[in-house]
C-alpha cells in the first residue's frame, strides 16, 4: 500500500513515537474516528444518489463507472474469461479462428504498410 517497504514504516514509527511520545494511541484513536466519519459520509452520498436517481437505478453501483469495469461488465459476457485472454465474442464461430488471423512474420520482416490508415 502506498508503496512503502518494511524499513520506511518502520522510520515512519519511530517518528510516530518521537513526535506524539504519550498521546500517540490518542491520537490514532482521533484518526481511527475520523475515518469511520468518512465512511459513514462516503455510504450516506452513496445511497442519497441512488435514492435521488429511483427504482429504475436500483442496482447502479458506483464502480460501474470505471471504464475497466463499464467494458468488462457491458461488453462481454463473463469478465474473468476476458481477464484469462478469452474475449466470448468469438469463441464459438471455428471460421473467425481460420480467416481473422494474419500470418506471422519472419524474423526481421516487416510488417504491411497501410498509407491510408495513419
Amino acid at each position: 500500500m502506498f508503496d512503502v517497504g518494511l524499513g520506511e514504516m518502520a522510520v515512519l514509527v519511530v517518528l510516530a513515537l518521537v513526535i506524539f511520545g504519550d498521546k500517540l494511541p490518542q491520537v490514532a484513536g482521533q484518526a481511527g474516528r475520523m475515518l469511520r466519519q468518512f465512511r459513514e459520509m462516503a455510504n450516506s452520498a452513496k445511497a442519497d444518489l441512488q435514492e435521488g436517481l429511483g427504482p429504475e437505478f436500483k442496482d447502479f453501483d458506483i464502480a460501474d463507472l470505471n471504464p475497466k469495469t463499464f467494458v468488462r461488465k457491458h461488453l462481454f459476457e463473463d469478465g474473468d474469461d476476458f481477464l484469462n485472454g478469452k474475449s466470448g465474442l468469438f469463441d464459438d464461430d471455428p471460421t473467425y479462428a481460420k480467416t481473422a488471423r494474419e500470418p506471422e512474420l519472419a524474423y526481421g520482416e516487416r510488417p504491411p504498410y497501410d498509407p491510408e490508415a495513419t
